[in-house]
Formats: structure tokens, sequence, C-alpha cells
């Protein structure tokens, strides 16, 4: 009967169906019970069927709390047949488990899942160091789930260390999209290889989705009036800057007002450096007077060897300090100098 029962559990673990260990564990049940039965005395509490059920999960769990036992020679054998067919079923479980692990990991490897977060983020089309740079600081300032969606000719996960779910196929399939969940999604960056492919990989996105903080990448940024003709709230962002694109990902908007900062006419990033007869002062002081009388904006100041970006307001700045500011015009040192003796 071991014998059996073992080829038996050969044959069947090959089934790889859960009803494979639930069938052994129930067929030693039924064919030990009448075995026993005829093997030990009645006297023996064991053949009792409600102790027998007992001693048999134990047993076959290869437990054995000893408190029922088989005291005949073919009582023993009919318990070896029952430690057996219990190996075999949790056998059959564990390779079980193991296919369904296996093919589950495979399926994540491959990027053959079906997305079903909301609220997250997708990143469509995989440069290598560059993806990785750009999921590891968006990583690291947000908490939201994250989907890397690539071409087919990314075969595997190019980042199985990180905490990102993995989707594969044509970007210009609504299909696969969907799958990486853009839909559902709350921000979605285009960054693939070409401006061609990212104006197709637009229009898909657009098809599908209406709501995200949608950013592109653009190696011409001449292209960027196409993109709008798309949808213009998508936003387009320099590819050759992967910071600025972090910075418009989380901070939808930031591209522009950088635009606006390198556009001659708009308001412009200028410097000033006070003489040193002004000595040291305050960086609110110097915000305070910039603001209220010059419409300006402190961004940093050069103080001594030290570069302060957005200084503290009590932070004091050394004689000869250079100021750097956000205004629609340069404002002279002298006259800067002059307001901040009336000031202070």
């Amino acid at each position: 009967m071991p014998i059996f029962i073992t080829r038996l559990v050969a044959r069947m673990v090959f089934l790889r169906s859960w009803a494979t260990p639930a069938i052994v564990f129930v067929f030693v049940f039924l064919t030990a019970w009448p075995l026993m039965a005829l093997a030990e005395d009645p006297d023996n509490p064991l053949v009792d069927p409600a102790n027998y059920w007992w001693w048999f999960v134990v047993t076959a769990a290869t437990v054995g709390y000893g408190d029922f036992f088989p005291e005949t020679a073919g009582g023993h054998v009919v318990g070896t047949y029952v430690i057996i067919g219990g190996i075999a079923t949790l056998t059959t479980v564990f390779t079980k488990l193991a296919a369904v692990l296996e093919t589950a990991r495979g399926r994540h490897m491959q990027g053959a899942i079906t997305v079903t977060a909301t609220g997250h983020i997708v990143l469509l089309g995989y440069t290598s160091g560059r993806t990785e740079r750009i999921a590891d600081e968006l990583m690291a300032d947000c908490d939201q789930e994250f989907v890397l969606c690539t071409w087919d000719d990314v075969t595997t996960h190019p980042m199985p260390d990180r905490d990102i779910a993995f989707v594969r196929g044509d970007l210009t399939d609504v299909d696969v999209l969907r799958r990486a969940g853009v839909h559902q999604a709350s921000t979605v960056l285009i960054d693939v290889s070409d401006d061609n492919e990212a104006l197709a990989v637009a229009l898909t996105v657009d098809r599908i989705q209406s709501s995200a903080h949608v950013v592109v990448t653009l190696r011409d940024m001449a292209r960027a009036s196409q993109i709008g003709y798309v949808d213009e709230r998508i936003h387009c962002v320099q590819w050759h800057t992967p910071r600025m694109v972090t910075e418009e990902l989380e901070s939808p908007g930031i591209t522009e007002v950088y635009v606006e900062l390198l556009t001659h006419g708009g308001a412009n990033t200028y410097s000033v450096t006070l003489p040193k007869s002004v000595g040291a002062v305050r960086a609110g002081d110097c915000q305070r007077t910039l603001g209220e009388q010059h419409g300006a904006t402190l961004l940093a100041a050069q103080s001594g060897d030290d570069l302060l970006v957005n200084p503290g307001w009590d932070v004091e700045l050394a004689p000869g300090a250079t100021l750097y500011y956000v205004a629609t015009g340069r404002i002279p040192g002298d006259r800067l100098a002059g307001s901040l003796r009336a000031t202070v």
C-alpha cells in the first residue's frame, strides 16, 4: 500500500491542481480507517471514530502527540502508511505553492501582469541608468505606487530590486496601457527613445486618460506645440535634464516657471554685489527691501565662501555679499545699498 500511494502521488503531482492534495488526504483517510479497525483491538480507543480523525491528522502531519497510538504490528504498518500519505499530501501542497509562486514571479518579471492600483505613477519607456535615476528620485520623495511600462524589447524586469510593477508591450496599444493602469494613474511620464514615439504614445495616453498629470520628455522642445495639439494640459520637459523631469512630476507646472525665468522679456534672475560699506546685513532685511521697494524676490546669497540658497530670515550675510534675485529688471548695487541703509 505505501508503494502504491507513493507511485500515485508521483503521477498526480504533475497535475498541478489544488485538488491533488485533497484527493490524496481523503484517500489515505478512508483506506486507513478500516485497516486500523481490523489491525487493532476493539478496546483500543484509537479505533473510536471520535478519536481516529484526531490521531490521523496529527500523525499525517508528522506531529504525533502520543495521546493515541496503535499497539499491534499491523497497526504500526497502518500508521506508517498514514505517515507516508501525510508526507505525500504535504509534498503536493508545497509543489503546488512553489508552482504558483514561480508562475507569479515569472509573470512579474516578464511584464505579463495587470496592475489594479489607482492614483499611482506610471513611467512609460525605459533607458538604462536614466530611468533608475528618475525612479529613485521620485521614490525618495513620495510614497505612491510605481509602474514601469516598456516596449517589448525590454524582455525582463530591468529593476527587480525596486518595488516597481512591470508591464511590457506596445506603448501605443490601449490594452497595454490599461494593463499598466494608466487610466487610473495620477501621474504619467512619457520618456521614450525619440520625439516621434513620444507623440504617438501621448496620443494613446490621451485616449484613455484625461485627469492625470502627464509629462512628456522631448529632445526638441519645438515639438511641444505638436504635443499641445493632443492636449494642452500635457507638460513638456527637456529630455536632457532628468532632474527637471522629476521636479515637474512632483510639482506640476514648475517647468513653466523655469521657462519664464529663462525667457527674455519676462521675470529673470539677476545678481548684485553689495558694497562692503553697507556692512553685514540680515538676509531677512534683504528679502524685505527687495520685495517692498523693488518688487523682487531673493533666491540665494553668496556670503564669503558659502552659497546660501533660500537663506533663513535671521542669517547674517558678510560685508560685500552677492545677492541672487528674481525681478523684471536689474537693480543697481548702489541703489539697493541705499534702500538697505534706509530700511535697517
